[in-house]
């Protein structure tokens, strides 16, 4: 059989159904067109009688449908009661077109793509003479540009069995039609008598998604006709198909610029229970071959055939492992375990940087004020002076010590009361109270000599500044001795000589004594 014989067969055959079958009038079938009337047509309608009408054009066409004048039907509200229903698509839940009754007949309509469902109803009361209507196939505006479908390619599949898959691939893999050519291919499945067929989708997708006019998948139960239409999907999703007859059909429309479709489903035939030795119960009404269980395939609704399957699973990725595999697996990890602990011992061995925060943005305010006592200063003489000073410079030293002892004795902020190296003269250096005193070996004008004295200055500081105060004056001291404690013990002995007697004159002082 030729392609374009077969595509006008199955033109003529699936372009209408009726149902039930001979009891809905007359139904005349044509390549282009054809007409149905309603029962008795032109007498008065039966009571009690629904009738459904599909009508389905070929691919890039659509359906134009006209009733005739002599037309009567029971008139009624919103045509509650005996009634006409035009729907756009081949299903009853399809967009409503209309709904007709009374005594005018309907106008013209006009499907916008491949299918036409018409619904006849009448009630038990006030029947009527009916109608009649007659339709014709037109081209598809939509499609005017591509012009005329050409021939398509015979395309149709037997397959049987107690499960099997159905896929798109095999009109490529048996070179029913070329990838450029459009198909309209039918999977005509035969399930054992009494037996029924489920179908659950393994893969789908359709490349121009929501496009039904361009490809889609459909489910049939019983037959390729139109009125056996179960299922139709054309968008992203396929639902999972159980029929009720032992023969079910599988259709795949796609056009030239649709072929990259693609579906795969698998199909089981079962029967209802209660089962027999050789099925297996699927807890879902459902009784299908033992060979089918544990075979890795779920073939029922839920996966009862495939549960405690351990022993007979599948072969894992490590049951295909090798020895040489194994090997160079356990190479690489233990050579990646052997770099984490290098890198971690290296870590541990570094030295660390130690780190001094400096804050940059002290406030003194925030310490609390202390307390500070006063600082006093002791100043003695040890050994005190012969009776009688002749010598003036020397009486002028001892008037400026007495001078000193007279004035503050507080040792003001971070400076000691020490001695720096003074004038000639003796004269007291800074504002900071300390002690200055001239070392001088003196003699008198006749060659009378004074004996020596020692002058002993102690500062006792309690400041907190001291500590920085003593750094400071330690640069101008010419010897420093550290004890055990926090004091400070300054000792100055200088000796000078005059006079052709060389007697010494030694003034020893204590400058500083700090806790």
């Amino acid at each position: 059989m030729s392609g374009a014989s077969a595509t006008k067969k199955t033109q003529v055959q699936n372009n209408s159904g009726v149902t039930p079958a001979g009891e809905c009038g007359t139904w005349v079938k044509e390549p282009d067109g054809g007409y149905f009337t309603s029962p008795n047509y032109p007498e008065k309608y039966p009571p009690e009688r629904e009738c459904v009408y599909i009508i389905e054009a070929s691919p890039r066409q659509c359906i134009d449908l006209f009733f005739d004048d002599k037309y009567s039907i029971e008139p009624s509200w919103e045509c509650k009661f005996d009634h006409i229903e035009v729907r756009d698509g081949p299903f009853g839940f399809s967009p409503l077109i209309g709904r007709y009754c009374g005594q005018e007949s309907p106008e013209y309509v006009r499907s916008s793509g491949r299918y036409l469902y018409i619904k006849f109803v009448a009630d038990g009361e006030l029947e009527a003479i009916g109608f009649s209507a007659r339709y014709n196939f037109t081209q598809d505006p939509e499609f005017l540009d591509l012009g005329e479908l050409p021939a398509l390619p015979f395309c149709d599949f037997e397959l049987s069995g107690p499960e099997g898959f159905v896929e798109s691939a095999q009109i490529a893999g048996e070179g029913r039609a070329l990838q450029t050519e459009a198909v309209d291919c039918r999977w005509y499945i035969k399930a054992p008598p009494r037996a029924t067929i489920y179908m659950r989708f393994l893969e789908y997708e359709m490349h121009n998604s929501n496009e039904c006019k361009r490809n889609f998948v459909a489910i049939y139960d019983g037959s390729s006709s139109v009125e056996h239409l179960k299922n139709k999907f054309c968008s992203t999703v396929a639902n999972d198909v159980m029929l009720t007859s032992s023969v079910g059909v599988v259709r795949l429309w796609a056009d030239e610029g649709s072929r990259k479709s693609k579906f795969r489903i698998l199909f089981t035939t079962f029967h209802p229970p209660p089962c027999e030795g050789d099925t297996f119960f699927c807890h879902s009404n459902m009784c299908i071959n033992n060979t089918l269980v544990c075979n890795g395939i779920q073939n029922c609704v839920y996966p009862w055939d495939e549960n405690h399957c351990k022993e007979k699973r599948k072969a894992s990725i490590l049951d295909t492992l090798d020895h040489t595999n194994l090997t160079i697996i356990g190479v690489t990890c233990g050579l990646v375990v052997l770099l984490l602990v290098i890198s971690v011992i290296i870590q541990v061995k570094q030295p660390r940087k130690k780190y001094i925060i400096r804050r940059d943005d002290f406030d003194p305010a925030l310490l609390h004020p202390g307390f500070e006592p006063p600082h006093y200063e002791l100043c003695t003489l040890r050994r005190a002076p012969s009776g009688d000073l002749t010598d003036a410079a020397l009486a002028e030293d001892f008037e400026k010590f007495h001078k000193l002892r007279r004035s503050s004795s507080k040792c003001i902020r971070d400076h000691h009361c020490g001695s720096h190296h003074g004038s000639v003269h003796g004269s007291v250096h800074g504002s900071r109270s300390n002690l200055s005193m001239r070392d001088a070996t003196i003699a008198a004008d006749g060659g009378a000599l004074v004996p020596p004295v020692s002058i002993l200055v102690m500062k006792h500081s309690y400041s907190q500044d001291g500590a920085e105060g003593y750094r400071g004056e330690e640069e101008d001291d010419l010897m420093m001795e550290d004890g055990p404690t926090t004091s400070h013990h300054h000792m100055y002995h200088h000796q000078m000589h005059h006079g052709p007697s060389g007697l010494d004159h030694t003034v020893h002082r204590t400058l500083s004594n700090d806790f």
